[in-house]
């Protein structure tokens, strides 16, 4: 089932989706190196990887959106869609939280409640990402009809209308 939303051929959802997990999974990265150094560089760089990661997830999350609206109702796949959008917004709430803690501090120091809403946003981000990955691999959501092995380039050359050139 083609992306509703594409650029140059290719669906924006999943193009985009990368930005805001890096971003968040690195902020948990840092919360951890802080626990183990207590250098506060790393709690104020994951603050700022928490908000931007939640302003990524929310720009990732109207394209996936739409892509979910462009699902049949009553399918399966529209189903898991839904969790695993929903899923996304409880991980962006449980970050943003986490970073409006952090925000009260002077040097984004992490509260106990700030890092265990980002790490249980890490944890439920691993199972909202596997739902993404189960409407493309296994619903063939967000993949081209005329994808195969041997399918043309999407930015391939289509003169006088005719039939797509290899490249």
């Amino acid at each position: 089932m083609r992306s509703s939303a594409r650029a140059l051929g290719h669906a924006i959802h999943p193009m985009l989706i990368v930005f805001p997990l890096g971003l968040l999974s690195t902020a948990v990265v840092f919360d951890i190196l802080h626990l183990f150094t207590n250098r506060a560089g790393f709690q104020v760089a994951a603050a700022y990887m928490i908000g931007a990661g939640v302003l990524g997830g929310l720009v990732a999350g109207v394209f996936g959106f739409a892509d979910w609206l462009g699902i049949p109702p009553g399918t399966r796949a529209r189903r898991v869609g839904a969790v695993h959008g929903l899923g996304n917004v409880v991980v962006l709430v449980l970050f943003a939280v986490s970073w409006l803690l952090r925000a009260d501090s002077a040097d984004w120091a992490a509260t106990g409640v700030a890092l265990g809403l980002s790490f249980a946003g890490a944890v439920l981000s691993v199972l909202t990402g596997w739902l993404g990955g189960e409407l493309v691999q296994r619903h063939g959501v967000s993949v081209d009809d005329d994808a195969s092995l041997d399918a043309t380039s999407t930015l391939a050359s289509r003169p006088g209308g005719g039939r797509p050139r290899q490249v």
